[in-house]
């Protein structure tokens, strides 16, 4: 069997719902003891095993609660009073939700998309870039990363997206950003972020509330234009003006959850 933290970690970069369980104190009679780990999904089923019988039923039906919650969680099982078991003795268990990484989408793979990609890898990101140009996947450095060669649109209709989706929108045309903009604002999502001008950004603000293409308070939750605020210059260093900000907000956001 493959190891239990192995098997987490592909879970993880998955993006799977499931919680690893692990026996931290035994007392008295107990079917494993202290180290003992198994996984739980969100349906139930597990991976591993803590002993199997009532205890591990138990330990499973809460692991699914708190993958739910996606807070992590101490819990005391008196196997005789609280479970019926025979053996009397005592379990504490640390569950803990798997967190999934997070997914970075980044419309347009062009100097600064390419440059974002490679510096996000490096933090934790799962990353998808999104760019209809030909040839533009063929050079060998974005085998690393989930590249979809077709339209802006249709892509975004081809996509999933959740609470821990990053969206990140850089193509060659401003025309192509608003578009995109419009259409991903309305998916579920953890952070949207756009390059442009100031100017660029008024004008665009100014156009969707008149064409009521999004309201006041929906833009006023799209950072734009993108990224930590210093002097960047170059593709490199914009790029890392924007990872600064998916840190902070994922950071943020891990802390008001935690």
């Amino acid at each position: 069997m493959q190891s239990i933290f192995l098997k987490a970690e592909e879970l993880r970069s998955e993006r799977k719902q499931a919680a690893i369980c692990v026996v931290i104190e035994t007392q008295g009679s107990t079917p494993r003891k202290q180290g003992a780990k198994m996984i739980v999904f969100i349906d139930g089923s597990i991976y591993g095993s803590i002993g199997g019988g009532s205890v591990e039923k138990e330990v499973a039906e809460k692991a699914v609660e708190l993958i739910k919650t996606g807070q992590p969680e101490k819990c005391q099982f008196s196997l005789e009073k609280d479970l019926g078991m025979h053996c009397g003795g005592y379990m504490e268990v640390y569950i803990e939700p798997i967190s999934p990484s997070k997914k970075l989408i980044i419309f347009g793979a062009g100097h600064i998309g390419r440059a974002l990609a490679k510096f996000a890898n490096e933090f934790d990101f799962s990353i998808t870039l999104i760019d209809p140009r030909e040839h533009i996947f063929d050079d060998t450095f974005f085998g690393q990363f989930t590249c979809v060669n077709k339209d802006y649109f249709q892509a975004i209709e081809d996509t999933s997206f959740d609470a821990h989706t990053y969206i990140i929108i850089v193509t060659p045309k401003h025309l192509f950003d608003e578009d995109i903009l419009a259409k991903v604002a309305k998916k579920t999502h953890a952070y949207i972020g756009m390059i442009g001008s100031t100017r660029k950004v008024d004008l665009l603000k100014k156009r969707f509330i008149e064409e009521k293409i999004l309201s006041k308070e929906e833009l006023e939750n799209i950072d734009m234009p993108v990224g930590i605020k210093f002097k960047a210059e170059t593709p490199q260093e914009i790029a890392i003006s924007i990872l600064a900000k998916l840190i902070d907000v994922r950071n943020t956001l891990n802390f008001r959850n935690s």
